[in-house]
């Protein structure tokens, strides 16, 4: 698998990357189960991984680090997100929200570091704008753990372009991505600017949700089956799967798409995607049709 850099800054990840967000209804919720998956993903070539405190009930980030741990993983050859946030799970698995302060994020950092069993986390993302965020205090600790080696690169997730460049005019470091839905049948981010402005940043997106949560393979909705039946004829010319060019589409913009799947199929079929170079003419044809249904 190829490894490009997520920005001009780094870090140097795998064309994909896998998340464990898709984890919270498991029920093998275990660390064999984990290590499983894991070992597969390295199999193929991915070295990223996106990770939250929030994944899992609050507890893949342990079971993630203990997989990484028994699996004798070398820390340098792979790269890990997670994020910091307002939003905490409970016991019960409800959620309580507290602001973004200093000590809040030092914790969670704290946290990180000790349940990923790392001394350092490679991308730190913000996850989601929250209007009552005190900026200068956020950046001020991100800045100072970035000084202290303990967080590489900060990244932000679902921001608008005015909340990335807020964020990014009070850090001292670049806001190396952001993170949010891109699918061929969610292509807001391609018409609002966020794409556009992270290019300007010489930083790649990271695209969750690649396949629209499944729609794009099983939806029976009218957009979903007008999609599949573009993509089915592409397959044909390219000797491959709906899967793949859905997501190839996203790598020819230029995207990082985020892996989420169980499945070691789909997981194969999302990873190999970027072997299909699709022409000019492919892509905007599928384009042209994502936009005739927003009409």
């Amino acid at each position: 698998m190829k490894r490009v850099l997520l920005s001009d800054s780094g870090p140097e990840t795998s064309d994909s990357i896998y998340s464990f967000w898709r984890w919270e209804n498991e029920v093998d919720l275990t660390v064999e189960r984990v290590k499983e998956i894991t070992e597969y993903l390295l199999s193929l070539g991915i070295n990223a991984f996106d990770i939250s405190p929030l994944y899992g009930k609050g507890k893949l980030e342990a079971l993630f680090g203990k997989a990484l741990q028994e699996l004798a993983v070398n820390r340098e050859e792979i790269v890990l997100f997670t994020k910091i946030t307002n939003k905490h799970v409970q016991e019960d698995g409800s959620f309580i929200f507290q602001p973004l302060t200093e000590k809040s994020i030092q914790q969670q950092i704290d946290a990180s570091l000790v349940q990923l069993n790392t001394e350092y986390l490679d991308v730190v993302l913000i996850e989601g704008f929250d209007p009552l965020m005190k900026v200068d205090a956020v950046a001020s600790i991100l800045t100072t753990l970035q000084l202290r080696g303990k967080v590489k690169h900060v990244g932000v997730s679902n921001f608008n372009v005015q909340q990335h460049k807020l964020i990014a005019s009070r850090l001292s470091q670049e806001v190396v991505t952001n993170h949010f839905e891109l699918n061929l049948l969610n292509t807001t981010a391609l018409e609002d600017g966020r794409i556009d402005f992270i290019k300007e940043q010489y930083s790649k997106p990271m695209a969750f949700a690649p396949l629209a949560d499944g729609r794009i393979l099983h939806g029976h909705d009218y957009q979903a089956e007008t999609i599949r039946g573009v993509l089915n004829e592409l397959a044909d010319k390219y000797n491959s799967n709906i899967e793949q060019i859905a997501v190839a589409w996203i790598h020819k913009l230029g995207a990082l798409p985020i892996i989420g799947s169980l499945s070691k199929d789909r997981i194969r079929n999302a990873a190999t995607a970027s072997e299909i170079a699709l022409t000019y003419q492919d892509w905007h044809t599928i384009y042209e049709i994502t936009k005739t249904l927003k009409a």
